[in-house]
């Protein structure tokens, strides 16, 4: 018989992976001629997590970009990833209707098992928008910088600091 100690660590285990992270948003646009996946999460575990961007065109799957699988040598030179808090962005250069499919972010939350959470979207060229300039800001800026240019327009908008 288990001890109440151990029923209760397996259970808070269980929640961790249950509640622990999960993916909340994954969109695509393109910047200028490269696709750009956009891969929001939230993680409420104190583990690290594992990626993986992939990409599944007529029933295969391309690794994309990963910390738990090994990236496609095809696509390692068009591909670049930025990480920040919460958010993932996987830019791919010179998107074209060759790359078209079904774009997923997988996450995992080292040493647990059966914590992967996934959300993907199908990309076609023709129907994607353009990013918009303040997620480009966002991408391509130092928050410092940004913050900085910011403080005209809180000025112009009479925001007062405590």
């Amino acid at each position: 018989m288990l001890s109440p100690k151990i029923g209760i660590i397996v259970l808070l285990t269980v929640l961790q992976v249950a509640y622990g992270q999960k993916v909340t948003s994954l969109t695509a646009c393109m910047v200028d001629k490269n696709l750009r996946v956009d891969c929001r999460y939230e993680n409420n575990t104190k583990s690290p997590l594992q990626y993986e961007f992939s990409l599944t065109r007529e029933k295969y799957k391309h690794v994309l970009n990963s910390t738990i699988g090994v990236p496609e040598h095809a696509y390692r030179n068009r591909v670049n990833l930025s990480l920040f808090h919460n958010y993932m962005a996987l830019s791919l250069k010179d998107f074209t209707p060759k790359d078209e499919g079904i774009y997923a972010c997988d996450l995992r939350a080292s040493g647990i098992p059966n914590s992967l959470v996934s959300k993907n979207i199908t990309v076609y060229k023709d129907k994607l928008q353009t990013c918009g300039v303040m997620s480009l800001l966002v991408q391509n800026t130092s928050w410092l910088l940004l913050l900085l240019l910011s403080l005209p327009l809180l000025q112009a908008t009479d925001f007062e600091c405590l």
